[in-house]
């Protein structure tokens, strides 16, 4: 009989989550951003925000939280009620970084979160402030030797993939540039491009309109082949630095206690609206790739290759909190 009665309430258990994953969304749904306005980041989730909302025909609100580097949007994301009303758009440094450097967090991404699939993946830029003598990378390798004491790099903050990708550049070429974090990647190029600042990796959505405009210097990208958006910039792999590639990518995630139907059904409708040609072809045209482990599983997958592969630039860099 109890055997029975267990079977019983799975079996209700099931029904109640499909209905709610039918009826859902009923009401406006949240995508937090633990960044301010305007970075890669955001841009991703804005996108996501709008197709759902016409998907959905109910409102999709962004909720941008920045500081701490990310970490305030996460864990007001991962204390929100696992009922699918509130999502986080979060780069890896909230989830996968976060962990590296911190020994206590308020809260557990493995814990506290279930994956839904990777939304966005953007290379960066290299920019310097145009008073820099250096015209092009392999100009700027050979001046960054000869003058890295003197120079300062910036970013969205301390564990985002431009710090840790200038980190990369820094072990890679032996010197050892200063980190200053900002409050997300607007605020910080907006120093390199006033002087404060002499350079940064910036996500290209946001770095390259201002090279283009010729307010920053752009040398080269930081993935493995030419961006179609610049092809004009080399890659940092085939100016000296070979297998040099990092990408700040952007993961979907949802309170873990959330049905795994409902997951699946989020997860479905955000493969739906980024498959949209459009849709596709404006991700491309802001620097943002999509489809790549677009599955909950791949991306918890992808998560923890991600854990192993900055976790030894962490260590090798010597990066610590403050």
């Amino acid at each position: 009989m109890k055997s029975l009665s267990r079977v019983i309430v799975t079996l209700a258990l099931c029904s109640i989550a499909q209905v709610c994953a039918q009826a859902y969304p009923a009401k406006t749904v949240r995508i937090m951003v633990g960044f301010a306005p305007g970075g890669s980041t955001d841009v991703t989730a804005r996108i996501l925000a709008q197709e759902l909302t016409k998907l959905w025909n109910q409102q999709v609100v962004v909720d941008n939280r920045p500081g701490a580097s990310g970490m305030i949007g996460a864990d007001l994301a991962a204390k929100a009620a696992p009922d699918g009303y509130t999502l986080l758009v979060s780069p890896q440094t909230s989830i996968v970084v976060a962990p590296l450097l911190f020994q206590k967090m308020a809260y557990d991404p493995g814990r506290d979160f279930a994956t839904v699939g990777v939304v966005g993946s953007s290379p960066q830029l290299l920019v310097i402030h145009p008073s820099l003598p250096p015209k092009d990378i392999k100009e700027f390798m050979t001046f960054a030797k000869a003058n890295w004491k003197q120079l300062s790099f910036g970013s969205g903050g301390i564990g985002s993939t431009p710090h840790l990708g200038s980190e990369l550049l820094n072990l890679s070429l032996k010197i050892k540039m200063v980190h200053v974090p900002y409050k997300g990647e607007v605020p910080a190029l907006a120093d390199v491009i006033g002087g404060q600042l002499p350079l940064m990796l910036s996500n290209l959505p946001v770095a390259v309109p201002q090279a283009k405009a010729g307010k920053l210097r752009g040398l080269a990208v930081t993935s493995l082949q030419r961006t179609p958006i610049a092809p004009e910039y080399p890659t940092i792999a085939e100016s000296g630095i070979p297998d040099f590639d990092t990408a700040t990518w952007s993961g979907l995630y949802i309170p873990a206690a959330t049905p795994r139907e409902l997951v699946m059904r989020v997860s479905a409708d955000v493969n739906k609206v980024f498959s949209l040609p459009e849709v596709k072809q404006r991700m491309l045209s802001q620097g943002i790739d999509y489809g790549m482990h677009t599955t909950p599983d791949a991306h918890a997958a992808y998560v923890k290759s991600e854990t192993v592969r900055w976790g030894k630039v962490v260590r090798e860099a010597g990066v610590r909190v403050e």
